[in-house]
């Protein structure tokens, strides 16, 4: 796969009543073009964050973001109008994302004619009506004239799905795009998107809280788990899932309510050290979750940040008791067996 979108030492720090606060902290992440990605955490872990600087609605306070191998704080006028048109945002609230007073016909045909990608009325009405139809609004016509609040949720949800396909993008950012729908209608949205990633070409970042739903929508692609700020795990999806490393991805798996009654109450928990989240105004210092963590090893744990490992699996992990295991088992691998920072990029494919 090539790569998309890079994240290189990736940081955002807001300053709130004289201090600091450092929401994304040295994320190192590639988005390959057709791939699913989930970034999955507890709120407040900087997930939302990443996605905006990826969108370029915020700027980073450290280091790089590359489209297509370029940094985009340094584009000249044409690379920045590429990046624009190739990175689209659906955001969470479709009761703020749409504008109360446009039409849905206002509201979808206006990046048509910005852009010039329609060249005339005819066509702009044209496009507007295979849109709709794209992300399940049928008939389209019943739809044209009304306004966002005349729409149920997941219908206006649809057209922000409509709106940002406008401009034919390579990449979706979809911030918790179904957590203000209906659980009724989740699957449906999550099932057009699959269906608009393999007609189109696409490739998304779903950020989401919802681990059940990151399994379900990044099967086949990659599942990345935040943890105040840090990403502390990265694995293919069916790998996360069934073998997870990092203790805090075990802890949230371990909540994932079966279908199965039976399967629930026999289901193992794990005991975290402590139930409080630590403030990010007053974070520990090494390892952030070592103050919660079933697996915390001491000195190192407190003093020492853990580094996101790669190792030849595919899966990365920032945890030292996790590393020094993995090491282990590396040092009775046959000889040229791989691990380190760069593994993982030659190991993807």
């Amino acid at each position: 796969m090539k790569p998309i979108i890079e994240l290189q030492h990736l940081s955002r720090s807001f300053e709130i009543k004289r201090q600091k606060i450092k929401a994304v902290d040295d994320v190192n992440l590639t988005l390959n073009e057709g791939e699913v990605v989930c970034l999955v955490g507890e709120s407040g872990c900087g997930k939302t964050t990443t996605g905006k600087m990826i969108a370029n609605l915020l700027a980073p306070t450290g280091g790089r973001i590359l489209f297509r191998g370029k940094d985009i704080n340094q584009m000249n006028s044409e690379d920045r109008r590429k990046h624009r048109m190739s990175v689209q945002m659906i955001h969470q609230d479709p009761y703020a994302s749409l504008n109360p007073a446009h039409t849905i016909y206002d509201i979808i045909s206006a990046p048509l004619r910005h852009h010039k990608i329609t060249q005339d009325e005819k066509a702009t009405y044209k496009r507007v009506i295979e849109l709709l139809e794209l992300v399940d609004l049928t008939p389209p016509e019943d739809l044209l004239d009304k306004f966002p609040h005349q729409l149920s949720g997941g219908q206006r949800q649809r057209v922000s799905v409509a709106r940002a396909i406008t401009v034919q993008p390579t990449y979706i950012v979809a911030d918790e795009a179904v957590s203000m729908v209906d659980v009724s209608i989740r699957i449906s949205l999550l099932k057009m998107m699959t269906r608009l990633k393999d007609k189109l070409g696409m490739s998304f970042l779903f950020i989401t809280h919802d681990l059940a739903l990151a399994k379900y929508f990044a099967w086949e692609g990659r599942i990345g788990v935040m943890y105040l700020g840090r990403l502390v795990e990265i694995a293919p999806s069916r790998q996360l899932v069934e073998q997870p490393q990092h203790p805090y991805t075990k802890v949230l798996l371990s909540a994932i309510p079966e279908a199965d009654p039976e399967r629930t109450r026999s289901k193992q928990r794990i005991e975290l050290r402590s139930m409080d989240v630590p403030s990010l105004l007053r974070l520990p210092g090494g390892c952030s979750f070592h103050p919660r963590c079933p697996y915390f090893d001491g000195e190192k744990c407190e003093n020492v940040v853990p580094e996101l490992t790669y190792f030849t699996d595919s899966s990365a992990v920032a945890c030292h008791p996790v590393q020094a295991q993995r090491q282990a088992e590396l040092a009775h691998a046959p000889s040229g067996t791989r691990s380190g920072p760069e593994a993982g990029k030659y190991d993807r494919s």
